[in-house]
């Protein structure tokens, strides 16, 4: 089996039985994030413990990639501090949208994600749950989307900056 066929085999199977999805109850944050352009739609719920994330759950309906994405991405950050989600999220963010990024072994089941970057239209899918995960640590108001600037300006935890 060649590894692009075992990322599409996981990317297929977090779509159809994402991990941690569901409500959680008595949240300490919560964020909503909104794709236009695939009509993904999730409400993200955080469980903190001071700077750990101790549990995460995502609701809502997307496309197998934003699914998917938002189920490895629960799985990986689960137990993490700010610090270590936050370098999570800058490698995932360089993996989908430049050519040169490895996936690396530390990203584990993560590295699914990496076929995502050439197809340009499909990384603000893959993306969408980190900017609504950071929305949510930064317990911003505003819902992430991902809308172009002069069409919905937003908080600094909404914009998308440096993706196609």
């Amino acid at each position: 089996m060649e590894l692009k066929d075992l990322y599409r085999d996981v990317i297929l199977d977090h779509n159809r039985r994402p991990r941690n999805f569901g409500r959680l109850e008595h949240a300490d944050a919560r964020a909503e994030g909104h794709n236009p352009l695939c009509g993904d739609r999730l409400t993200l719920s955080l469980r903190l413990a001071g700077e750990r994330i101790e549990d995460i759950r995502f609701e809502g309906k997307g496309c197998a990639i934003s699914t998917a994405s938002a189920s490895l991405m629960s799985e990986a950050v689960k137990g993490k501090d700010r610090a270590e989600v936050r370098r999570l999220f800058e490698r995932v963010h360089a993996l989908l949208t430049q050519r040169d990024a490895a996936a690396g072994p530390e990203l584990g089941k993560l590295a699914a994600l990496s076929g995502v970057r050439e197809f340009p239209a499909r990384v603000k899918c893959a993306s969408l749950c980190w900017h609504t995960l950071n929305a949510a640590l930064e317990r911003s108001a505003a819902t992430v989307t991902t809308e172009a600037p002069e069409e919905a300006p937003l908080g600094p935890a909404g914009r998308m900056a440096g993706e196609p």
